[in-house]
């Protein structure tokens, strides 16, 4: 039987590990603060290259839908999202233009025709660099923990807030480099993005994004 002494230890450290994982409302000024940094560093940030994982999360199925790959952006708007498990996939958005590469298989869609979809793609980028900040379009919340802070987009565009009603990114706040972003659906379907290993500001060449 575990005597008081381990049973205190125990608790203190529980309670240590909950301090440390619970998040808390920033401070008008300190959200402010973080937009300001988070804007200046996504000005100064020339290149992204990022493994990832990716979890689909669809309520009528019992566990996520789990691919990884290669994220490659170069500012200002050319990104390229290579999939390599469980599947060989493509997407290269570049020049108002979506590249998709299925195993092979070649296709090409002008974005300027949708406005909603040309909309959500310079939002991703925009998500990838952490560059979200439009009271215009989003209600914004900010939270922290010890090692991250948490910004909460909501959709204030009625044809966006149809695909997606949310966004949640999450900075490291040593770096300040967008370590996580989640994508919540109308119908709280969800996609959560992992970032791994970044390098910014490396040399990208232009033929990374030809399909």
């Amino acid at each position: 039987m575990p005597n008081r002494n381990s049973l205190f230890t125990l608790f203190i450290l529980m309670v240590s590990f909950f301090a440390m994982a619970q998040e808390v409302e920033m401070s008008v000024l300190a959200s402010t603060e973080l937009r300001n940094r988070v804007v200046e560093k996504s000005r100064n940030t020339s290149s992204i290259i990022s493994d990832f994982e990716q979890y689909k999360h669809l309520d009528f199925l019992s566990n996520d839908i789990i691919s990884t790959g290669k994220l490659t952006y170069k500012s200002p708007s050319s990104i390229r999202w290579e999939y390599k498990e469980p599947f060989v996939y493509s997407a290269i958005f570049k020049n108002n233009k979506l590249y998709i590469n299925d195993d092979g298989v070649k296709s090409k869609v002008n974005l300027d025709g949708n406005k909603t979809f040309k909309s959500l793609n310079n939002l991703i980028i925009k998500s990838v660099r952490g560059d979200m900040f439009d009271k215009e379009k989003f209600d914004i919340s900010s939270y922290e923990n010890s090692e991250t802070y948490i910004v909460h987009f909501k959709s204030l565009d009625k044809a966006l807030k149809k695909l997606i009603s949310e966004f949640v990114l999450t900075f490291d706040k040593e770096s300040l480099n967008v370590i996580q972003v989640k994508m919540i659906e109308s119908s709280n379907d969800f996609t959560l993005l992992k970032f791994l290993n970044q390098q910014t500001n490396q040399s990208v060449a232009d033929e990374v994004f030809t399909n």
